[in-house]
């Protein structure tokens, strides 16, 4: 389950008019309008959108949830997991290099309100991608630039990630528009970047960034971002949302906080509520006109007692999660 949305600074939820969630009746269908409406096709994606849930979803999710409980990290190992997570990510990074994430193509179908920037005639539009990674939202939007006054400052609190941001090709000679990054914690107490003036920024960039972060650090993090953001400026995020397979998939020694993981390369991940977020970001609880619910079934291969390849169709399996594996279930603002 992951949580998309477009926050404005001016603290209300908006709604946009084109998404993935709503354009299922195109030709092409793009992410979040896989309907599986003949059983006979499931094997033509790897997953599939608003599937319903399976009747035992509910004792699924319980039992998954209070094994976890009943093997949390030690108390005496949580002190290392958040002291200092940049230096987790800066490992991941390094091991990892700069294809690990793909480019984030469904950017244009997700969020228009960040694309219009890109388009002629947009005017000085200024983007900062935090938490950007390897730049995996960065330079889909750099390479299918139009506007000459675009401008992307990328930040991330691991230096080997932004290292990898400046090596790509595009860094030094975009063919239009322009990058900066940066190293940056989000969560820093001195404000916001140097080389960023206040309420000069556009559209901030979070995805898969909050839950990164403990519980206690969100209020700086939220601080910093308004911080940057025009007036009527917005705040296009993703993130995982409260039972997705990811968080049901933990073993035991992985819970550090309620609904707060440690990975196995030691990188925290929180999944998220969407009244949770919306308290967060706007100080009030999301209403039904603010979000929808989608789940998503994730088709996937197992191995049988004699090594025979039998395909299954499997939302909710609880299995071990060490990876950064992007969620089966989808929900929207």
């Amino acid at each position: 389950m992951s949580t998309a949305s477009a926050i404005d600074e001016g603290s209300q939820a908006t709604k946009k008019a084109t998404s993935s969630v709503q354009e299922a009746a195109t030709r092409k269908a793009p992410f979040g309008s896989r309907f599986l409406t003949n059983d006979g096709d499931v094997w033509n994606h790897n997953a599939w959108d608003h599937v319903p849930p399976p009747d035992d979803q509910g004792e699924a999710i319980s039992k998954a949830l209070e094994k976890q409980r009943s093997n949390p990290v030690p108390a005496e190992d949580k002190a290392k997991y958040n002291d200092k997570p940049s230096r987790h990510w800066d490992n991941f990074y390094k091991m990892n290099a700069a294809n690990f994430f793909r480019n984030r193509k469904w950017l244009h179908n997700e969020f228009p309100e960040l694309v219009a920037g890109t388009k002629p005639g947009a005017g000085s539009f200024v983007v900062a991608e935090i938490g950007c990674g390897a730049g995996n939202s960065a330079y889909p939007l750099l390479s299918s630039n139009q506007n000459p006054d675009l401008k992307i400052f990328a930040y991330d609190y691991s230096p080997h990630a932004v290292k990898l941001v400046q090596r790509n090709e595009l860094y030094d000679a975009p063919p239009i528009g322009s990058i900066e990054a940066a190293v940056w914690d989000l969560t820093s107490t001195a404000g916001i970047p140097s080389n960023l003036k206040e309420g000069s920024v556009d559209v901030a960039v979070l995805i898969f960034v909050m839950s990164a972060l403990h519980p206690n650090e969100w209020a700086q993090a939220v601080e910093n971002v308004y911080k940057m953001l025009k007036p009527g400026g917005l705040i296009v995020f993703r993130d995982y949302g409260r039972y997705d397979l990811a968080q049901l998939r933990f073993k035991s020694n992985r819970l550090l906080d309620d609904n707060l993981y440690i990975r196995g390369d030691k990188t925290r991940v929180y999944f998220f509520e969407i009244d949770e977020l919306s308290l967060m970001f706007t100080g009030k609880m999301a209403t039904a006109a603010q979000h929808a619910s989608a789940q998503n079934c994730a088709v996937e291969k197992e191995e049988d007692e004699e090594n025979n390849s039998d395909n299954i169709v499997s939302p909710t399996e609880p299995l071990e999660q060490n990876s950064h594996q992007p969620p089966t279930q989808q929900r929207r603002l």
